[in-house]
Formats: C-alpha cells, structure tokens, sequence
C-alpha cells in the first residue's frame, strides 16, 4: 500500500476547557451557627450558567491570617476566586485589608466609590467615617456595581469581593452576568429510584466509565419508610448528555428498578 493510501486516524476533538472558580465564605456568624450561609447555592448556581465549575469553597473567621492563607491557596489553582461577607462598615469588616495583603498591594480610597456612597447617603446622614470605610480597596481595584445599597462590590483582576448578605450579593453577581470568560455551562439531568444506593454502585461505575465526559452523583435519601436515591448524570455535551442518561435508565430497567425520569 502506497503511502498515501494509508488510513489516517480520525483526529479527536479537543476536549472543552474548563473554568474553575472558588468561594470563601468569611464570617464568625457562620462558623458559630447564628448565620445560615446562602450564598454557596447562589453563586455555585451562577457560576454555572456562566459555564465556570465552583470546585471548593472554604469557610473563614474574621481572621487576617486566614484569609491571607485561603486567598493565596485557592486563587493558585483556580481561574477566578470569589469571597462572601466582611466588606461593610464595621471594625470586624477586615476583607478588603486581608486580601491586599495577600495581594502584596496597598489599599486606598476608591474615587468613584466615595462618588457613589456620597450620592447614596446624601440624604441618609452623610458619608461618616464608618460608612467611608466601604470605599477602601485594594489598589488597582475596579467596581462591581450594587442597585441596593449602595456600597459597590470589588474587583481585582479575576478575585471578586462581595458582599454577604444574599440579596446583595445576588445583586452584584447580576452586575457580572456575562463578564467573565467560561467555558460550556454543565448541564444536568435526573434520574430517581427507589432502591439502595450500594445495591446498584456497579452500575452507576460502569455507566459513568463507559461515557467519558459525564459524571453520575447519587444522592440517597429515606423517605415513606422507603430507601431511594436521586442520581444526577452532568456533562457539558447534550447528547452525550442524553445516550448516558438512556443507559443509566436502562440498566436500572434491567435490574428490575423503576426509574423515575426527573427524579424523585
């Protein structure tokens, strides 16, 4: 066979990059239990129909050297890092500071930042010293913008400081909608059954396995006096998406299982 006669290989599509982003969660009130978090879900949530994956989220006290630690280690290895909670007006409001000092930059006064509390509390008492506090950030900062109180969140190349109060900070990732680079969004479907999830490991081992690009979790529950698990199947491939959800339904109607599309 000549040469040029001979069968080439197919080439293999590259596989899609994947954005990673992390979350630190900064507050005393969480860790002692008075606040229940709710921003995990949200941004988790956001993050993904920007098609970047939350990969880790850390819990911090109100601790510069905490904060210092987790910033460093979780920007490293992620493409965007994401921090809830500690950039009000109060003493124990320590973010901005811990994370310039991570950085290795200055904090200043934002100009457009003082501009915006200026004009926000022009006829709520006047810009005091306290509420000027939430115009400190690190140098080279830009602006997340925030329709509900005022007080702007806070950008430094790809680390985003945010508010922690959830409606706020669902306000701000609103302002970032569609600013970040990312990848395909993951998407996801459902499949429930009544059954032991160790009863049927093997074959959501052997499914997943068998349909690279796709992650099966299994989430067990008790409920009617009865043992079920729901198992999400996730890729950012919609076929393939589909031909592993077919198989996973498939293998359960083999076992003698009822699954329940959607979940249960």
């Amino acid at each position: 066979m000549a040469m040029n006669d001979s069968p080439s290989a197919t080439p293999t599509a590259p596989r899609p990059r994947v954005f990673t982003a992390a979350l630190i969660v900064i507050g005393d009130e969480i860790l002692s239990g008075r606040t229940h978090d709710k921003n995990i879900a949200q941004v988790a949530i956001w993050l993904g129909v920007q098609g970047i994956r939350l990969r880790e989220v850390r819990v911090v006290a109100d601790d510069t050297a905490a904060i210092v630690e987790a910033v460093n280690a979780l920007r490293a290895r992620n493409d965007y890092l994401f921090t809830t909670g500690g950039i009000g007006p109060t003493h124990d409001d320590i973010t901005v500071d811990a994370v310039a000092e991570a950085l290795g930059v200055a904090v200043e006064v934002h100009p457009e930042a003082r501009t915006i509390l200026e004009g926000y509390y022009a006829t709520r008492g006047g810009l005091t010293e306290a509420r000027l506090r939430m115009a400190r950030m690190p140098q080279g900062s830009s602006l997340i913008p925030n329709r509900y109180s005022g007080a702007p969140g806070i950008r430094w190349n790809n680390i985003f400081l945010m508010a922690g109060v959830p409606n706020i900070t669902a306000g701000m990732l609103d302002g970032l909608s569609g600013t970040l680079e990312g990848g395909q969004p993951l998407l996801s479907e459902t499949v429930g059954c009544w059954v032991a999830e160790s009863e049927i490991a093997e074959l959501l081992r052997t499914t997943e396995k068998a349909h690279e690009g796709c992650q099966i979790g299994s989430y067990p529950f008790f409920r009617e006096g009865k043992t079920g698990a729901n198992f999400v199947i996730r890729s950012v491939d919609a076929a393939l998406l589909a031909t592993c959800t077919q198989a996973l339904v498939a293998g359960l109607v083999a076992a003698g299982r009822d699954p329940v599309p959607g979940g249960i």
